[in-house]
């Protein structure tokens, strides 16, 4: 096994650790009587901790793999085939994050709940991306080093500004679109400030991809990441009290209030160095093909928990009910289920889509015969561009 193939294991290792920390955090946060969330509880404040690492790690490597693969390619600019395929994976991910969140029964009824607009993981992600895959566009005609110093400023903006424009509720934006900016309204994640952590992933995976033949690139990523993380967590408070203290300004106060930004990211540099440092260990094929099937896994997890589609979810029936001694094996229970469904999903998915694929055009077939629309030549041929958008729109969000 040579070593350049070792070089992404740990990043499908992080991201298979990632994504089984967010099945337990989520079934965790949401079935949990709140009777047991005591910050006093040593056990409760280290889950409570850990849980917090999940989504930054899972920010970073996202933007951290993408740009490793867009600026692996032989090919620059639009000519770069990473581009068209990184366009299309955005998008992807933004529909299936709107997918998830509609309700077939309110469908039924003519109605579209507010919830169905709100943002989530899969939107912010999509939308970084987008994101990167601009800053890389209007980058390739400049300096080599502009691109990593630009998303390395995005991500310092973003986390210093955002004591400011988190306080914005957007209102001059349609809801919608607001909602990428701004929790107001109930999003779970907004695009500002977690692009920031795809953008500092990205900005690591162009240092990774220049010295990937280099001897030495491992022993110094690890005592870099290392010491980076060791000084944002412990130190990066102090550094913006007296950066307040020395200017008067308010923004280094704001921060040093509310530091969680620097500190997690602090945590994502620290995680990396764990998983390079055991990299050699990291490459048992049911470990990486959970790391490759994260949507899979997001998608299902979603269905189950929050009951997608139907509001038929674990969420509706047992919402901040469960006890500790119930929460816990269940919530093992849950990870390996999703797990085990997601990887047979992959391995049977392109069966799947032909079955899926046919099912749907039976089913509207006999829909429109029982409509009676093939009876009358305008509305046949309205459903027959009904039903070949449904299938287009299908094959783009699985494929």
């Amino acid at each position: 096994m040579g070593n350049s193939n070792l070089r992404l294991y740990f990043i499908d290792a992080i991201r298979a650790w990632a994504i089984l920390m967010m099945l337990q955090g989520h079934f965790v946060d949401g079935l949990l009587d709140t009777a047991y969330r005591d910050n006093t509880n040593t056990y409760y404040s280290i889950w409570r901790y850990f849980r917090g690492i999940t989504a930054p790690v899972f920010f970073t490597v996202s933007g951290f793999i993408f740009t490793y693969l867009l600026i692996k390619a032989d090919n620059v600019g639009l000519s770069n085939p990473r581009v068209k395929k990184g366009v299309k994976r955005g998008l992807q991910l933004i529909i299936i994050g709107y997918l998830l969140r509609l309700n077939i029964f309110g469908l039924l009824n003519g109605q579209i709940y507010d919830s169905f607009y709100l943002v989530d993981v899969l939107h912010c992600i999509g939308v970084s991306i987008l994101g990167i895959i601009g800053i890389y566009l209007l980058t390739t005609k400049r300096s080599r080093y502009f691109f990593p110093a630009l998303l390395l400023i995005f991500t310092l903006v973003l986390f210093v500004m955002e004591p400011y424009y988190k306080q914005y509720p957007h209102h001059y934006m349609p809801s919608f679109l607001a909602n990428y900016l701004t929790k107001a309204h109930g999003s779970v994640f907004t695009i500002i400030p977690w692009f920031g952590y795809a953008s500092i992933g990205a900005f690591l995976s162009v240092w990774f991809h220049r010295f990937r033949n280099s001897t030495y690139l491992y022993p110094v990523a690890i005592l870099s990441f290392l010491g980076i993380g060791t000084l944002l967590i412990y130190f990066s408070s102090p550094f913006f009290l007296s950066l307040s203290n020395l200017t008067g300004m308010a923004l280094f106060s704001k921060i040093y209030l509310n530091n969680y930004l620097f500190i997690r990211l602090g945590d994502v540099f620290i995680v990396f160095a764990v998983f390079m440092f055991f990299r050699r260990f990291l490459t048992h094929n049911t470990l990486l093909n959970i790391g490759k099937s994260t949507l899979s896994i997001y998608v299902i997890h979603f269905i189950i928990l929050y009951g997608s589609f139907t509001g038929l979810g674990l969420y509706r029936y047992f919402h901040h009910s469960l006890a500790p001694s119930i929460v816990i094996p269940s919530a093992v229970a849950f990870m390996i289920v999703t797990t085990i469904l997601s990887l047979k999903y992959e391995a049977n998915k392109a069966q799947i889509k032909i079955h899926f694929a046919t099912g749907v055009k039976a089913v509207s077939n006999k829909l429109a015969v029982w409509l009676g629309m093939e009876s009358f030549p305008g509305l046949g041929i309205i459903w027959s561009k009904s039903k070949t958008s449904l299938l287009r729109l299908f094959r783009m969000v699985k494929n």
